[in-house]
Protein backbone atom coordinates (compact mmCIF):
# COMPACT_ATOMS: atom_id res chain seq x y z
CA UNK A 1 0.00 0.00 0.00
CA UNK A 2 2.87 2.32 0.88
CA UNK A 3 4.50 2.31 -2.44
CA UNK A 4 1.70 2.11 -4.79
CA UNK A 5 1.71 5.10 -7.24
CA UNK A 6 -1.79 4.71 -8.21
CA UNK A 7 -4.76 2.76 -5.95
CA UNK A 8 -8.24 1.94 -6.41
CA UNK A 9 -9.86 2.54 -2.94
CA UNK A 10 -13.67 0.83 -3.05
CA UNK A 11 -15.88 1.42 0.16
CA UNK A 12 -19.62 0.27 0.54
CA UNK A 13 -22.95 1.58 0.90
CA UNK A 14 -23.05 0.04 4.69
CA UNK A 15 -19.90 2.35 5.24
CA UNK A 16 -21.25 5.67 4.28
CA UNK A 17 -24.31 5.34 5.97
CA UNK A 18 -26.08 6.08 8.84
CA UNK A 19 -28.24 3.14 10.24
CA UNK A 20 -31.25 5.36 9.69
CA UNK A 21 -30.04 4.82 6.07
CA UNK A 22 -28.76 9.17 5.77
CA UNK A 23 -25.42 9.49 4.39
CA UNK A 24 -23.14 9.74 7.03
CA UNK A 25 -21.03 13.53 6.21
CA UNK A 26 -18.42 12.59 9.06
CA UNK A 27 -17.94 9.18 7.58
CA UNK A 28 -17.56 11.10 4.03
CA UNK A 29 -15.33 13.66 5.54
CA UNK A 30 -12.92 11.21 7.27
CA UNK A 31 -12.28 8.94 3.76
CA UNK A 32 -11.74 12.43 1.86
CA UNK A 33 -9.35 13.75 4.30
CA UNK A 34 -7.34 10.23 4.29
CA UNK A 35 -7.22 9.99 0.59
CA UNK A 36 -5.94 13.29 0.13
CA UNK A 37 -3.18 12.50 2.24
CA UNK A 38 -2.05 9.83 0.09
CA UNK A 39 -2.65 12.32 -2.97
CA UNK A 40 -0.47 14.27 -1.36
CA UNK A 41 2.58 11.87 -0.65
CA UNK A 42 2.02 11.34 -4.98
CA UNK A 43 -0.37 8.79 -4.71
CA UNK A 44 -2.95 8.72 -7.61
CA UNK A 45 -6.35 7.56 -6.13
CA UNK A 46 -9.70 6.19 -7.69
CA UNK A 47 -12.16 6.02 -5.46
CA UNK A 48 -15.45 3.44 -6.20
CA UNK A 49 -18.22 4.61 -4.01
CA UNK A 50 -21.40 2.70 -3.28
CA UNK A 51 -24.02 5.24 -1.75
CA UNK A 52 -26.47 5.89 -4.22
CA UNK A 53 -29.65 3.77 -3.24
CA UNK A 54 -28.76 4.27 0.16
CA UNK A 55 -28.52 7.94 -0.08
CA UNK A 56 -32.04 8.35 -2.11
CA UNK A 57 -33.35 5.99 0.50
CA UNK A 58 -34.23 8.31 3.85
CA UNK A 59 -35.13 11.67 1.20
CA UNK A 60 -37.50 9.40 -0.76
CA UNK A 61 -38.69 7.75 3.10
CA UNK A 62 -38.22 4.20 2.33
CA UNK A 63 -37.16 2.32 5.31
CA UNK A 64 -35.17 -0.52 3.80
CA UNK A 65 -33.57 -0.55 0.33
CA UNK A 66 -36.17 -1.73 -2.47
CA UNK A 67 -36.21 -4.69 -4.00
CA UNK A 68 -37.73 -3.52 -7.57
CA UNK A 69 -35.83 -2.47 -10.10
CA UNK A 70 -38.01 1.29 -11.30
CA UNK A 71 -37.78 2.13 -7.22
CA UNK A 72 -33.94 0.97 -6.59
CA UNK A 73 -33.14 3.02 -10.12
CA UNK A 74 -35.23 6.04 -8.69
CA UNK A 75 -33.05 6.19 -5.48
CA UNK A 76 -30.43 5.52 -7.07
CA UNK A 77 -31.40 9.27 -9.54
CA UNK A 78 -32.01 10.78 -5.83
CA UNK A 79 -28.82 9.64 -4.45
CA UNK A 80 -26.13 9.92 -6.62
CA UNK A 81 -26.06 13.61 -6.58
CA UNK A 82 -25.95 14.08 -3.38
CA UNK A 83 -23.25 11.73 -2.79
CA UNK A 84 -21.61 13.15 -5.03
CA UNK A 85 -21.87 16.92 -3.31
CA UNK A 86 -20.81 15.69 -0.27
CA UNK A 87 -17.36 14.28 -1.93
CA UNK A 88 -17.09 17.50 -3.56
CA UNK A 89 -17.53 19.90 -0.59
CA UNK A 90 -15.05 16.87 1.12
CA UNK A 91 -12.36 16.96 -1.13
CA UNK A 92 -12.24 20.82 -1.94
CA UNK A 93 -11.18 21.71 2.01
CA UNK A 94 -8.32 20.11 0.72
CA UNK A 95 -7.88 21.95 -2.90
CA UNK A 96 -8.85 18.36 -5.06
CA UNK A 97 -11.67 18.05 -7.59
CA UNK A 98 -13.35 15.50 -7.65
CA UNK A 99 -15.24 14.15 -10.71
CA UNK A 100 -18.00 11.55 -11.47
CA UNK A 101 -17.86 8.73 -13.79
CA UNK A 102 -21.17 6.75 -14.09
CA UNK A 103 -20.30 3.26 -15.61
CA UNK A 104 -21.93 0.08 -16.94
CA UNK A 105 -21.47 -3.43 -17.64
CA UNK A 106 -21.62 -2.40 -21.67
CA UNK A 107 -19.00 0.26 -20.76
CA UNK A 108 -16.60 -3.21 -19.62
CA UNK A 109 -18.05 -5.35 -22.33
CA UNK A 110 -17.91 -3.39 -25.75
CA UNK A 111 -14.07 -2.43 -26.64
CA UNK A 112 -14.63 1.03 -28.00
CA UNK A 113 -16.44 2.15 -24.55
CA UNK A 114 -13.68 0.07 -22.77
CA UNK A 115 -11.25 2.07 -24.37
CA UNK A 116 -12.98 5.14 -23.61
CA UNK A 117 -13.60 5.00 -20.15
CA UNK A 118 -9.85 4.12 -19.58
CA UNK A 119 -8.86 7.12 -21.67
CA UNK A 120 -11.25 9.44 -19.47
CA UNK A 121 -10.07 8.01 -16.22
CA UNK A 122 -6.48 8.45 -17.29
CA UNK A 123 -7.21 11.76 -18.24
CA UNK A 124 -8.47 12.73 -15.05
CA UNK A 125 -5.50 11.37 -12.89
CA UNK A 126 -3.66 13.40 -15.42
CA UNK A 127 -5.03 16.60 -14.48
CA UNK A 128 -5.08 16.15 -10.66
CA UNK A 129 -8.64 15.26 -10.14
CA UNK A 130 -10.20 12.39 -7.71
CA UNK A 131 -11.98 10.24 -9.77
CA UNK A 132 -15.22 9.01 -8.37
CA UNK A 133 -16.52 5.76 -9.40
CA UNK A 134 -19.80 4.16 -9.65
CA UNK A 135 -21.88 1.93 -11.24
CA UNK A 136 -25.08 3.99 -13.23
CA UNK A 137 -27.46 2.33 -11.19
CA UNK A 138 -29.89 4.81 -13.22
CA UNK A 139 -29.85 2.95 -16.12
CA UNK A 140 -28.59 -0.90 -14.77
CA UNK A 141 -31.10 -3.43 -15.50
CA UNK A 142 -30.70 -6.89 -13.39
CA UNK A 143 -29.78 -8.83 -16.28
CA UNK A 144 -26.79 -6.55 -17.41
CA UNK A 145 -25.06 -4.89 -14.58
CA UNK A 146 -22.13 -5.19 -12.07
CA UNK A 147 -24.18 -7.21 -9.38
CA UNK A 148 -21.59 -5.06 -6.77
CA UNK A 149 -19.10 -2.51 -7.11
CA UNK A 150 -16.51 -4.75 -5.31
CA UNK A 151 -15.95 -6.57 -8.69
CA UNK A 152 -16.48 -3.01 -10.51
CA UNK A 153 -13.18 -2.26 -8.48
CA UNK A 154 -11.25 -4.91 -9.34
CA UNK A 155 -11.82 -3.76 -13.01
CA UNK A 156 -10.92 -0.44 -12.51
CA UNK A 157 -8.27 -1.60 -10.81
CA UNK A 158 -6.96 -3.81 -13.68
CA UNK A 159 -8.22 -1.30 -16.52
CA UNK A 160 -6.11 1.71 -14.77
CA UNK A 161 -3.06 -0.91 -14.44
CA UNK A 162 -3.29 0.43 -10.50
CA UNK A 163 -0.80 -0.68 -8.12
CA UNK A 164 -3.23 -1.93 -5.58
CA UNK A 165 -6.54 -2.13 -4.60
CA UNK A 166 -8.14 -1.56 -0.67
CA UNK A 167 -11.67 -3.10 -0.50
CA UNK A 168 -13.51 -1.45 2.77
CA UNK A 169 -16.64 -3.16 4.24
CA UNK A 170 -17.76 -3.77 7.49
CA UNK A 171 -16.07 -6.42 7.87
CA UNK A 172 -12.27 -5.92 9.19
CA UNK A 173 -10.87 -8.64 7.59
CA UNK A 174 -11.66 -12.31 5.79
CA UNK A 175 -12.45 -15.06 8.63
CA UNK A 176 -12.13 -19.11 8.23
CA UNK A 177 -15.55 -18.70 9.89
CA UNK A 178 -18.18 -16.61 11.17
CA UNK A 179 -16.40 -13.70 12.79
CA UNK A 180 -19.17 -13.80 15.73
CA UNK A 181 -18.63 -16.79 16.97
CA UNK A 182 -15.69 -17.75 19.01
CA UNK A 183 -13.17 -19.31 17.41
CA UNK A 184 -13.16 -17.84 14.26
CA UNK A 185 -9.48 -16.52 13.42
CA UNK A 186 -8.61 -14.04 11.01
CA UNK A 187 -7.03 -14.87 7.53
CA UNK A 188 -3.92 -12.54 7.25
CA UNK A 189 -2.90 -13.70 3.65
CA UNK A 190 -4.17 -15.57 1.63
CA UNK A 191 -2.09 -16.15 -2.15
CA UNK A 192 -4.53 -18.37 -3.87
CA UNK A 193 -7.90 -19.60 -4.30
CA UNK A 194 -6.55 -23.02 -2.27
CA UNK A 195 -5.30 -20.81 0.34
CA UNK A 196 -9.50 -20.47 1.37
CA UNK A 197 -10.80 -23.98 1.19
CA UNK A 198 -13.11 -25.24 3.42
CA UNK A 199 -13.89 -21.13 4.23
CA UNK A 200 -17.50 -20.60 4.41
CA UNK A 201 -17.71 -16.48 2.61
CA UNK A 202 -21.73 -16.57 4.40
CA UNK A 203 -23.91 -14.17 2.03
CA UNK A 204 -25.48 -10.58 2.82
CA UNK A 205 -23.78 -7.72 4.42
CA UNK A 206 -24.97 -6.88 7.96
CA UNK A 207 -27.09 -3.81 7.33
CA UNK A 208 -28.59 -4.49 4.25
CA UNK A 209 -27.96 -1.55 2.75
CA UNK A 210 -25.68 -2.69 -0.08
CA UNK A 211 -25.58 -5.51 -2.59
CA UNK A 212 -22.20 -7.31 -1.71
CA UNK A 213 -20.73 -9.64 0.49
CA UNK A 214 -17.71 -11.66 1.23
CA UNK A 215 -18.47 -13.87 -1.58
CA UNK A 216 -18.29 -11.12 -4.38
CA UNK A 217 -15.48 -9.43 -2.04
CA UNK A 218 -13.47 -12.54 -2.49
CA UNK A 219 -14.33 -12.81 -6.06
CA UNK A 220 -13.19 -8.99 -6.83
CA UNK A 221 -9.74 -9.92 -4.99
CA UNK A 222 -9.69 -13.12 -7.18
CA UNK A 223 -9.88 -10.99 -9.92
CA UNK A 224 -7.61 -7.87 -8.84
CA UNK A 225 -4.44 -10.09 -8.14
CA UNK A 226 -5.26 -12.14 -11.33
CA UNK A 227 -4.53 -9.09 -12.85
CA UNK A 228 -1.37 -8.57 -10.75
CA UNK A 229 -3.03 -5.94 -8.08
CA UNK A 230 -2.24 -6.99 -4.45
CA UNK A 231 -5.61 -6.46 -2.38
CA UNK A 232 -5.89 -6.06 0.85
CA UNK A 233 -9.80 -6.31 2.59
CA UNK A 234 -10.97 -4.54 5.74
CA UNK A 235 -13.54 -2.28 7.41
CA UNK A 236 -13.96 1.31 6.36
CA UNK A 237 -12.59 2.06 10.54
CA UNK A 238 -9.12 0.56 9.34
CA UNK A 239 -8.78 2.69 6.55
CA UNK A 240 -6.32 4.82 7.77
CA UNK A 241 -3.58 2.10 9.14
CA UNK A 242 -4.84 -0.06 5.92
CA UNK A 243 -3.56 3.25 3.76
CA UNK A 244 -0.12 3.61 5.91
CA UNK A 245 0.76 0.18 5.54
CA UNK A 246 0.23 -1.52 8.87
CA UNK A 247 -1.14 -5.49 8.60
CA UNK A 248 -4.99 -4.99 9.34
CA UNK A 249 -7.33 -7.35 7.15
CA UNK A 250 -6.25 -10.03 4.93
CA UNK A 251 -3.91 -9.31 2.38
CA UNK A 252 -4.77 -11.08 -1.25
CA UNK A 253 -1.00 -11.40 -2.81
CA UNK A 254 -0.79 -10.44 -6.22
CA UNK A 255 -0.38 -14.20 -8.30
CA UNK A 256 2.22 -12.90 -10.87
CA UNK A 257 4.18 -9.88 -12.14
CA UNK A 258 2.98 -10.85 -15.51
CA UNK A 259 -0.35 -9.49 -15.65
CA UNK A 260 -2.80 -10.41 -18.26
CA UNK A 261 -3.65 -8.47 -21.37
CA UNK A 262 -6.83 -6.35 -21.19
CA UNK A 263 -8.39 -8.43 -23.71
CA UNK A 264 -8.50 -11.51 -21.49
CA UNK A 265 -9.37 -10.36 -18.31
CA UNK A 266 -12.42 -8.33 -19.82
CA UNK A 267 -13.24 -11.29 -21.77
CA UNK A 268 -13.30 -13.72 -18.50
CA UNK A 269 -15.06 -10.93 -15.93
CA UNK A 270 -16.72 -7.76 -17.94
CA UNK A 271 -18.30 -9.89 -20.37
CA UNK A 272 -21.46 -12.41 -19.79
CA UNK A 273 -22.27 -15.06 -22.98
CA UNK A 274 -24.62 -14.00 -25.48
CA UNK A 275 -25.00 -17.22 -25.89
CA UNK A 276 -23.41 -20.73 -26.24
CA UNK A 277 -21.92 -23.07 -28.33
CA UNK A 278 -21.54 -26.64 -27.28
CA UNK A 279 -18.36 -28.62 -27.80
CA UNK A 280 -17.81 -32.48 -28.10
CA UNK A 281 -14.93 -33.89 -25.20
CA UNK A 282 -11.86 -33.56 -28.17
CA UNK A 283 -12.55 -30.10 -28.82
CA UNK A 284 -12.75 -29.31 -24.98
CA UNK A 285 -9.37 -31.49 -24.81
CA UNK A 286 -8.29 -29.19 -27.03
CA UNK A 287 -9.08 -25.54 -25.74
CA UNK A 288 -8.28 -26.41 -22.07
CA UNK A 289 -4.81 -28.34 -22.50
CA UNK A 290 -3.43 -27.34 -26.21
CA UNK A 291 -4.33 -23.16 -26.07
CA UNK A 292 -6.11 -24.54 -29.44
CA UNK A 293 -8.71 -22.09 -31.42
CA UNK A 294 -12.18 -23.33 -31.89
CA UNK A 295 -12.65 -25.17 -35.56
CA UNK A 296 -16.28 -26.01 -36.83
CA UNK A 297 -15.52 -29.84 -36.46
CA UNK A 298 -15.47 -29.33 -32.74
CA UNK A 299 -18.96 -28.04 -32.59
CA UNK A 300 -21.95 -29.95 -31.24
CA UNK A 301 -24.87 -27.51 -30.82
CA UNK A 302 -25.60 -23.90 -30.53
CA UNK A 303 -27.91 -22.22 -28.23
CA UNK A 304 -29.40 -18.35 -27.92
CA UNK A 305 -28.73 -16.00 -30.41
CA UNK A 306 -25.81 -13.73 -31.23
CA UNK A 307 -23.95 -12.16 -33.94
CA UNK A 308 -20.61 -12.06 -34.72
CA UNK A 309 -18.03 -10.38 -32.37
CA UNK A 310 -20.19 -11.30 -29.59
CA UNK A 311 -18.86 -12.94 -26.58
CA UNK A 312 -20.28 -16.28 -26.22
CA UNK A 313 -19.70 -19.53 -23.96
CA UNK A 314 -17.93 -22.58 -24.78
CA UNK A 315 -19.39 -25.84 -22.76
CA UNK A 316 -19.17 -29.23 -22.51
CA UNK A 317 -21.23 -31.52 -23.25
CA UNK A 318 -22.71 -31.54 -19.77
CA UNK A 319 -23.27 -27.58 -20.23
CA UNK A 320 -20.43 -26.83 -17.81
CA UNK A 321 -18.86 -23.25 -19.49
CA UNK A 322 -14.79 -23.61 -19.84
CA UNK A 323 -14.25 -20.88 -22.03
CA UNK A 324 -15.78 -17.60 -22.96
CA UNK A 325 -14.39 -16.27 -26.36
CA UNK A 326 -15.09 -13.65 -29.23
CA UNK A 327 -17.20 -15.68 -31.92
CA UNK A 328 -17.03 -15.19 -35.79
CA UNK A 329 -20.50 -16.04 -36.85
CA UNK A 330 -23.72 -15.31 -36.33
CA UNK A 331 -26.00 -17.59 -33.88
CA UNK A 332 -27.58 -18.66 -37.07
CA UNK A 333 -24.44 -19.61 -39.40
CA UNK A 334 -23.11 -21.81 -37.06
CA UNK A 335 -25.43 -25.13 -37.58
CA UNK A 336 -24.18 -25.85 -41.15
CA UNK A 337 -20.73 -25.19 -40.11
CA UNK A 338 -20.86 -27.88 -37.77
CA UNK A 339 -18.21 -30.81 -37.93
CA UNK A 340 -17.19 -29.70 -41.08
CA UNK A 341 -13.20 -28.99 -41.46
CA UNK A 342 -12.50 -25.38 -42.52
CA UNK A 343 -10.76 -26.85 -45.80
CA UNK A 344 -13.83 -28.34 -46.88
CA UNK A 345 -15.85 -24.73 -45.73
CA UNK A 346 -13.49 -22.70 -47.94
CA UNK A 347 -13.66 -25.16 -50.37
CA UNK A 348 -17.63 -25.41 -50.69
CA UNK A 349 -18.79 -22.31 -49.34
CA UNK A 350 -15.64 -19.70 -50.31
CA UNK A 351 -12.78 -18.94 -48.36
CA UNK A 352 -14.47 -16.57 -46.06
CA UNK A 353 -15.83 -19.58 -44.25
CA UNK A 354 -11.78 -21.00 -43.53
CA UNK A 355 -11.62 -19.68 -40.40
CA UNK A 356 -12.39 -20.39 -36.95
CA UNK A 357 -15.45 -20.12 -34.78
CA UNK A 358 -13.51 -18.46 -31.89
CA UNK A 359 -9.65 -17.63 -32.40
CA UNK A 360 -7.26 -18.83 -29.19
CA UNK A 361 -6.22 -15.25 -29.34
CA UNK A 362 -10.04 -14.39 -28.47
CA UNK A 363 -10.41 -16.46 -26.09
CA UNK A 364 -9.99 -17.08 -21.98
CA UNK A 365 -10.67 -20.50 -20.02
CA UNK A 366 -13.45 -19.75 -17.39
CA UNK A 367 -11.68 -22.81 -15.06
CA UNK A 368 -12.41 -21.82 -11.13
CA UNK A 369 -14.86 -19.25 -12.14
CA UNK A 370 -17.69 -20.76 -11.25
CA UNK A 371 -16.46 -22.27 -8.18
CA UNK A 372 -16.19 -18.65 -6.76
CA UNK A 373 -19.43 -17.30 -7.88
CA UNK A 374 -20.78 -20.23 -5.98
CA UNK A 375 -19.27 -18.96 -2.63
CA UNK A 376 -16.55 -22.43 -2.27
CA UNK A 377 -13.04 -21.80 -3.43
CA UNK A 378 -10.56 -24.08 -3.83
Amino acid sequence: MTAARRMVVKVGSSSLTAPDGHIDRERIRELADMLAERRAAGTEVILVSSGAVAAGMAPMGLASRPRDLATQQAAASVGQGLLVAHYTAAFNAHGLTAAQVLLTVEDMMRRVQHRNAQRTLRRLLDIGTVPIVNENDTVATHEIRFGDNDRLAALVAHLMRADALLLLSDVDALYDGNPTRPGARRIVESVAARDLDGVDLGSAGKRGVGTGGMVTKVESARIATEAGVPTVLTSAGNARPALAGEPVGTLFTALSKRRPSTRQLWLAHATAGRGSVVLDPGAVRAILTDNASLLPAGVVSVEGEFTAGDPVDLCDENGRPVARGLVNFDSAEIPDLMGRSTRWLARELGPAYEREIVHRDDLVLLAGKEAAKSGTLG
